[in-house]
């Protein structure tokens, strides 16, 4: 089995998780790719422009998809390391309490509500009045930001390990992360850490709503099912047969009319001289006819 066959299979029969994470990759390297093509042809790289979100709600009217496609791409090597690696530690503590369905639910809703947040503060503040027509959103972080959220949130106390800290509680994670995020907004990755308050609220909502029975993530399952079920190929039903088939309905007629006489025929053979008294084309027949 080769490489590709063996990602292929791994991604087939992996978790949501695993494959969360294996779009992230794939979308990396693909770019990163497609980047140094086109620098070795002297060309423009544009293509970020159409999958990253813009600020500019006018420019996002015409592609609309960027609030999707911007949570699963990153550019930076840096960028996209701690984000799959936050996504894969937080994610395994997440399916210990909720399953794969709620993660991959908590993600998308994760990443949109960043990005809700992020526009909002882009085209309300006057802050970033300025800063609108250049900026762009792309990167997992609000994403995996609502699941660690989610995770703090219904257990507070649950502890990870640091390197050179130790066992930290995931309240304090959440709060220190959520501290960091504030301040950000006055530092030069203001966009970033705006979708990253967003993602944090999501993860908190979906915590509380679960809490009263409500699962915000089962209306996002569903619509992907249903899309899942448009797009995924039929199966065409096969239908074989023995021997020639028959060429219309009188012909069809006539081939089991004829049959049924031998049927009768054989029959009345067994019932005047016996089942030993048959040939073995009529034996087969009979046994046929049992089947």
């Amino acid at each position: 089995m080769s490489i590709i066959d063996e990602i292929k299979e791994s991604f087939k029969k992996g978790s949501v998780l695993t494959r969360l994470i294996y779009v992230n990759i794939g979308v990396f390297v693909v770019l990163r790719v497609l980047y140094v093509l086109f620098y070795l042809v002297n060309q423009d790289f544009s293509l970020l422009n159409w999958l990253a979100l813009p600020a500019d709600i006018h420019q996002l009217a015409y592609k609309p998809w960027t609030l999707i496609t911007y949570m699963f791409l990153h550019f930076g090597f840096l960028h996209i390391l701690f984000n799959i690696l936050w996504l894969y530690w937080l994610g395994k503590i997440f399916l210990f309490y909720f399953n794969e369905r709620q993660l991959l639910g908590v993600y998308l809703l994760g990443g949109i509500s960043g990005g809700i947040f992020y526009l909002a503060a882009y085209n309300l503040l006057p802050v970033f009045a300025n800063s609108v027509p250049v900026t762009q959103l792309l990167g997992a972080s609000a994403a995996v930001i609502a699941i660690v959220i989610a995770v703090a949130v219904w257990a507070p106390n649950h502890a990870i390990n640091l390197m050179f800290i130790g066992p930290v509680k995931m309240k304090y994670i959440a709060l220190v992360s959520l501290l960091m995020y504030v301040i950000g907004i006055a530092g030069s990755n203001a966009g970033g850490n705006l979708a990253h308050i967003g993602g944090a609220f999501l993860g908190m909502i979906f915590v509380l709503q679960y809490r009263k029975n409500k699962d915000l993530t089962k209306w996002v399952n569903q619509l992907i099912d249903e899309l899942v079920k448009v797009f995924k190929p039929r199966q065409r039903i096969k239908v074989s047969y023995k021997g020639n088939a028959p060429a219309d309905d009188i012909e069809y007629n006539r081939q089991r009319n004829h049959k049924q006489e031998e049927i009768n025929r054989v029959l009345e053979k067994i019932s005047n001289s016996g089942y030993d008294s048959l040939t073995k084309e009529e034996k087969e027949l009979l046994f046929k006819m049992g089947k």
